[in-house]
């Protein structure tokens, strides 16, 4: 009995051991999605630890392993956070996915329904699936259709349609994979579509029109390869391109925000005990021009590391270089070197920043996240507040969830300062932008904001969202033909000229400009992965330097699909 009883245990094991190989998997989850938000909320409430939203974004694996944490403590939930908990199971735990819970359109091998009535219902959807013990995929249809009504300052409105794929997958138990394709077409006005979806404002078909109706695509793709060589060690590698966001900042990022361009890149992650360490190489291009020649490519190289205190805090610091004007630099793509002296070496060409972040994890529901960011100047003049090359920014901010106990509510409160002249450079190629916008904060140098934001959880398919921002700003001087008269700092593309620029400027001289920025977005999922999304916001700006008033308010319903 005791030799058929190791047997059937051993039997037991390895049945569990292929069962993990088969559906562990290790693509990412794009950073947009809502689960990234919950994970935080639970990471603020004191649940979760280790969820890294410096550098947030996740594999399924990943977040399957958060999802199961949360699991063993549900007796901590709220009923709605019970809900949502049970939402992102059925969607990320693909060892349980069978006909009950996940249908596809097509083919019947992987086990899930097939049944067309449950196209309207709570189950997840894929167009089609494989899996077996060597690899799987997902298919998955992605669509979308927005209608954008703008009031003031004029009556406008443009509508925008797309339609895509995103293929996805494991193979061999370690290698994720994605390649996400959309295309649309706009209607109306094309001069306002970026202002309910930004992303035009860098897209080569829609500012290209050279074709006889508006358009615009999207493309993203990579591999990634990861594993656990010992118990608690992690390594990622990763070639591709995907919307990524570095440091911390609860309304915007000071060191990548994601609000730019998709970047070319391989990256690196590794983390064992309290240490952490990312490094990335990256490529993107400068402004466009018509004339294809002036058009370059630029590099971004960043190096970063973090240690965590567990019941205490989490410390980083990161370094980041921006070069263009040559091919990629073997320098930059050393993950063991300070790269400021590294740039000294090579003749300093290129444009070089440092920055320190702080996140604490002392206090139950309650975080606090402070970053400085420090662009080229490493050590002298910093106590020259006013000095043109004392490029200086710092950002404060407190997450707060479940204040005065009310369940499913976070507030955030965060306050950002940029000094004139941060994030750009001598040379413009090597300003801190990618296809001239800016990589950083969304505010920009020569500028201040308070912002703030109220999420509220109604259940596991509503949720709202209310944001004010108070923003000013400093904006340089133009004359009537738009030739620069006085540089404020205040374009993050426009560095300080020697022997035009004066030395000293103060924060926020220039064009002063303040705005009161009011957003409100209701957000419904009626039916599994069909989401309709009610955004509005309202735009009160003051020029305080002409004493001119400017009101700008505009709405939009967005309806998405992913299966």
């Amino acid at each position: 009995m005791t030799g058929l009883k190791r047997i059937f245990t051993n039997t037991v094991i390895i049945l569990l051991l292929i069962c993990l190989q088969i559906f562990a998997q290790h693509d990412n989850v794009p950073i947009d999605h809502d689960v990234y938000l919950f994970l935080k909320e639970m990471k603020v409430k004191g649940i979760l630890k280790g969820i890294h939203d410096d550098n947030p974004v996740m594999s399924r694996y990943e977040v399957k392993k958060h999802l199961e944490l949360l699991n063993e403590n549900n007796n901590y939930l709220s009923v709605t956070e019970k809900r949502i908990l049970k939402k992102y199971q059925d969607e990320f735990y693909d060892d349980k996915a069978d006909s009950s819970n996940t249908f596809q359109f097509f083919g019947k091998g992987a086990g899930f329904s097939t049944d067309y009535s449950d196209i309207f219902s709570d189950k997840i959807k894929h167009m089609y699936s494989y899996r077996d013990i060597n690899a799987n995929y997902y298919l998955e249809i992605l669509g979308r259709a927005l209608h954008g009504q703008q009031f003031k300052p004029f009556v406008n409105n443009s509508s925008l349609f797309d339609i895509g794929f995103r293929f996805r997958g494991t193979v061999f138990d370690r290698i994720g994979y994605s390649l996400t394709a959309q295309k649309g077409g706009i209607a109306g006005s094309e001069d306002l579509a970026p202002t309910f979806d930004p992303r035009l404002n860098y897209n080569f078909k829609y500012y290209e029109r050279f074709e006889n109706i508006g358009n615009y695509d999207f493309t993203e793709g990579y591999l990634r390869y990861y594993a656990e060589p010992a118990d608690g060690m992690n390594l990622a590698l990763q070639i591709g391109r995907e919307k990524l966001k570095l440091g911390y900042g609860y309304g915007s990022k000071l060191v990548l925000s994601g609000d730019h361009p998709v970047l070319d890149f391989i990256k690196m992650d590794f983390s064992y005990g309290i240490f952490s360490f990312t490094s990335l190489h990256a490529s993107t291009i400068g402004e466009f021009h018509f004339d294809r020649e002036l058009n370059y490519t630029k590099h971004i190289a960043y190096n970063r590391f973090k240690l965590s205190f567990e019941n205490l805090f989490d410390l980083g610091f990161g370094e980041s270089i921006i070069y263009s004007g040559r091919g990629i630099d073997l320098a930059y793509l050393n993950p063991f070197a300070f790269y400021k002296y590294v740039e000294m070496s090579l003749q300093d060409r290129d444009n070089g920043l440092v920055f320190l972040d702080f996140q604490s994890n002392f206090l139950k529901n309650l975080e606090f996240q402070a970053t400085f960011f420090l662009d080229e100047n490493i050590l002298s003049h910093l106590q020259e507040l006013d000095l043109f090359s004392n490029k200086t920014a710092y950002q404060v901010g407190a997450f707060w969830y479940s204040p005065f106990s009310i369940d499913d509510l976070s507030l955030v409160l965060e306050y950002t300062r940029i000094r004139p002249y941060v994030y750009s450079h001598v040379n413009i190629k090597n300003s801190y932008t990618s296809h001239a916008q800016s990589l950083g904060h969304r505010i920009g140098p020569n500028a201040d904001e308070i912002h703030t934001a109220v999420t509220y959880n109604i259940n596991e398919k509503m949720k709202v969202n209310f944001e004010f921002q108070h923003v000013r700003s400093g904006e340089n001087i133009y004359d009537g033909q738009g030739n620069l008269i006085f540089n404020a700092g205040g374009d993050f593309i426009i560095g300080h000229r020697e022997l035009i620029d004066a030395k000293h400027i103060n924060f926020l001289d220039g064009e002063r400009i303040n705005q009161n920025i009011f957003s409100f977005n209701f957000r419904i999922e009626p039916i599994r992965e069909v989401w309709f999304d009610l955004f509005y916001r309202y735009i009160a700006e003051r020029n305080v330097t002409k004493e001119t008033s400017l009101n700008t308010n505009f709405a939009y319903l967005r309806m998405m699909f992913n299966f």
